[in-house]
C-alpha cells in the first residue's frame, strides 16, 4: 500500500513531467513547419505520410507532429489510426524500410503524435505512388519535393563513399562563365551551352555539388545550380 505523502509525491512528479511535455511540444510549434518540422491534422492517406517520412530520411531527419493544424492550432487526435497509417506508409510504401520512432503528448487536454525519423544511411529513400511508381523526396525548408536526378547521383556517389575528382574541362569551364556573368542556370541551360548529353551534365553538375563548388537551389517550379558563396576560390577558376 502506497502511503498518502509517496502518493503526492508522485502526482506532483507525474504532473510535473507532463507540464514538461506539453510546454516542450507547444514550443515545437510555435516555430512553425520548417525543415525538420511538419504538421499534420490527421493521416487519412498512408502515401501523403509516405512522402514526408522519406523526404525526412534523405535530408536533415525530422519530426512529425500529427494531431495539429497547418496554422500551429491543434487539433489532436481522435484514435490509434494514424499511428497504423504510419506503420502501413513504411511497410506498405517505402523502400528501403525507413525507421521511426513514435511519441504521445498531451497538450491542451488533446492528444498529439510525434513521428521522429532519423537521416538515413541508404539514400536515396523511395515512395510508390498511386501508379507503381517509386519516386524520391527530399525536405526542402516546409514542403517535400521529388528529387531530379542529379540529386540522385549526388546521394549515389555520396553512397559509394569516395573522393570526387572533378577535373575541369571545357564543359565545366563553360558552365563557370556562364554563372559567373548570369548567377544561375539549369540543367537544360547548362546542356545547351556545353552541347553535351543529359547524363553527362548531370554528372557534371552532382560532381560539382559534392565538390562544394556549387548549390542546388530548389522550388516547385524546378531547380537552378548557382555558385556556391562560401567558397570564394571558385570564382578564381
Amino acid at each position: 500500500m502506497v502511503r498518502p505523502g509517496v502518493l503526492n509525491h508522485l502526482v506532483q512528479n507525474l504532473n510535473i513531467k507532463a507540464g514538461k511535455m506539453e510546454s516542450y511540444i507547444r514550443k515545437l510549434i510555435s516555430g512553425g513547419e520548417n525543415q525538420q518540422l511538419d504538421f499534420k491534422y490527421c493521416v487519412s492517406d498512408s502515401r501523403k505520410i509516405a512522402r514526408t517520412l522519406a523526404a525526412f530520411a534523405n535530408s536533415d531527419g525530422g519530426r512529425i507532429l500529427i494531431g495539429v493544424r497547418d496554422n500551429g492550432s491543434i487539433a489532436g487526435i481522435k484514435s490509434d489510426e494514424e499511428f497504423y497509417m504510419v506503420d502501413t506508409a513504411v511497410q506498405l510504401f517505402c523502400r528501403p524500410k525507413i525507421e521511426f520512432s513514435i511519441c504521445q503528448h498531451s497538450a491542451g487536454g488533446k492528444t498529439i503524435l510525434e513521428v521522429g525519423v532519423m537521416k538515413g544511411n541508404e539514400k536515396p529513400y523511395q515512395v510508390k505512388d498511386e501508379n507503381g511508381k517509386w519516386l524520391s523526396y527530399f525536405r526542402h525548408n516546409d514542403q517535400n519535393l521529388v528529387a531530379n536526378k542529379v540529386l540522385l547521383q549526388v546521394w549515389r556517389k555520396e553512397a559509394k563513399g569516395k573522393g570526387v575528382l572533378v577535373k575541369f574541362g571545357k564543359a565545366e569551364n563553360s558552365l563557370m562563365d556562364h554563372l559567373k556573368k548570369n548567377g544561375e542556370i539549369t540543367l537544360s541551360g547548362f546542356r545547351k551551352i556545353a552541347r553535351i548529353p543529359s547524363y553527362r551534365a548531370e554528372s557534371i553538375l552532382a560532381n560539382l555539388i559534392l565538390f562544394k563548388v556549387l548549390i542546388m537551389n530548389a522550388s516547385e517550379k524546378g531547380f537552378t545550380y548557382i555558385l556556391n558563396p562560401d567558397e570564394p576560390a571558385v570564382l578564381n577558376l
